[in-house]
């Protein structure tokens, strides 16, 4: 069995996502969860882009224990010394140092000859190497280039020091038999290549971002980069879940292995999702929630007889449990906490004591309470941030034509309640131009999504959104029996998000 690094890029690459800005400390959550999964390298950001960026990496690269740091760099001796710094104190850093290879990129973009990018390269792989013993070096749109000229530059980065060359699919042009093909090309002209880790970054522009990963690995690549739930630039990058669960599933037949905890997928995946506002499509691979569910009777008939009929793995490998019900208003805390612990929480003592009152309040309004409800609450308090505001109360009326009116009351700062009320075009528009007023915030709703967390009429609904806030697009989140106050604590959460966005840029200019 060959043991397969994963690389994760969920918050680099996965971020520039359309809409996506991740806050440092919820980057560093979701980093944290990534080692717990045992995510051999995480790539934390790209610390020369902006000041939020270089506070994540340098946040991560200090937190994590056992998972490699990654700082993504261009040649540029000021990116690979601005990664350098975000990455002081990490056990285990490495910088990621990267340009361009094909044709198109050369002339458009970098407007440099062959032999210059190869100069370049060699300068900067030798700088990162005066920072750290681990540099990744990365030809861009390695598919559509010119073998001989992706030759000359993995063996230039390869004398220069680099310690992991990675070859990327940038725009998924390519088929699984071209990529595959293209990495035993390197295996077998590459000089120098057998001293380094080869790995493979493959993006999903033509759906085949997972088949060429894994064209990829079967023909010698020893690294597959990856993001939770796939997301990234345009249609996304090669999902974590995909790979970890082909190579779990298969992985005697193909001769690969990890060293991934695949229980913690659905939790992982469930918080990206959360942080991102961007959901996760019910039929995705592992982590969509039909995922697991047929419909069909004969697919019934078979599972309930043998379950190995129509499933390939087990919900519980991947951090899913059957929807059972578990708790009612009669449960007390200890009843609580032990079953969180059962369903891998682990909250200190204030973050359960919130998630208690939220408990009781729930089963005030419904009568069965589920695994999945139990889970919902928790991940909407994970990170136990203090938010600028809170929503205190709030109530809607149709006007008649479609149109709504909202009021709503939040809390600013302790002692401190405002009102306002607005018009909308419906309900839900109403309550966010309520909220815009009464936070000062003014935020166009970009995208709404909405759906049940567990079965009934009186399930929670789950409601994700992005908000534009000026240049920036945030994301929100919100769980509640009564959907219009799910879509108010998820727009409300978005506004509290551009808050923070807004603090913080005050806090570095100051500084």
């Amino acid at each position: 069995m060959r043991r397969i690094t994963v690389f994760d890029t969920t918050l680099r690459d996965g971020e520039q996502s359309p809409g996506v800005n991740l806050l440092p400390v919820e980057k560093r959550e979701i980093a944290a969860h990534l080692e717990e999964m045992g995510v051999d390298v995480i790539e934390a950001g790209f610390p020369n882009s902006s000041a939020g960026d270089f506070e994540a990496v340098h946040r991560i690269a200090v937190g994590m224990t056992t998972a490699t740091v990654a700082a993504l760099a261009r040649t540029k001796d000021d990116d690979i010394v601005r990664a350098a710094a975000a990455l002081e104190g990490a056990r285990h850093p490495r910088i990621h140092v990267f340009t361009s290879s094909s044709a198109v990129h050369l002339q458009y973009m970098l407007r440099k000859s062959e032999d210059e990018v190869i100069e370049q390269s060699i300068a900067a792989v030798r700088l990162a190497r005066r920072y750290v013993d681990d540099v990744e070096f990365s030809g861009q749109d390695a598919m559509r280039s010119d073998p001989a000229l992706v030759q000359r530059l993995l063996e230039a980065a390869i004398d220069a020091g680099a310690t992991v060359v990675n070859v990327p699919d940038t725009v998924g042009y390519a088929t699984p038999d071209e990529f595959g093909a293209l990495i035993r090309h390197i295996r077998g002209t590459v000089r120098g290549i057998e001293k380094v880790r080869v790995s493979v970054h493959c993006h999903n522009d033509l759906g085949l971002a997972t088949a060429n990963t894994l064209a990829g690995l079967l023909a010698g690549a020893d690294q597959a980069e990856v993001a939770v739930n796939g997301i990234g630039e345009r249609a996304g990058n090669t999902a974590l879940e995909e790979v970890a669960m082909v190579i779990a599933t298969r992985g005697a037949a193909l001769g690969l292995e990890t060293g991934l905890r695949t229980e913690v997928i659905g939790p992982v995946s469930r918080l990206v999702s959360r942080l991102t506002g961007m959901p996760v499509q019910p039929n995705k691979a592992i982590v969509g929630r039909n995922a697991f569910e047929h419909e069909s009777g004969i697919h019934q008939d078979g599972v309930l007889k043998e379950r190995t009929t129509y499933e390939i793995m087990r919900p519980e490998d991947v951090g899913v449990s059957p929807n059972t019900l578990v708790l009612g208003k009669h449960s007390g805390r200890h009843a609580l906490r032990v079953h969180l612990q059962a369903l891998g929480y682990t909250l200190d003592e204030a973050a359960q004591e919130d998630l208690f009152r939220r408990f009781k309040d729930l089963t005030d309004r419904k009568k069965e309470v589920t695994d999945d409800d139990v889970r919902a609450l928790a991940e909407d308090g994970l990170l136990g941030v203090d938010d600028a505001f809170a929503l205190e109360s709030f109530h809607v009326s149709s006007i008649g034509g479609g149109l709504a009116t909202a009021m709503v009351t939040i809390r600013r700062a302790p002692g401190e309640s405002v009102r306002e009320a607005a018009v909308g075009d419906g309900p839900v528009d109403a309550i966010c131009q309520a909220l815009s007023r009464a936070t000062g915030i003014s935020g166009t709703l970009l995208q709404y999504a909405l759906h049940s967390v567990s079965e009934g009429s009186d399930a929670q609904g789950e409601v994700s959104c992005q908000v534009r806030v000026g240049d920036r697009v945030v994301g929100g989140h919100g769980v509640s029996t009564d959907v219009l106050e799910a879509s108010a604590l998820s727009y409300l959460a978005a506004l509290n998000r551009a808050q923070r966005w807004m603090a913080q840029a005050t806090i570095t200019e100051v500084g």
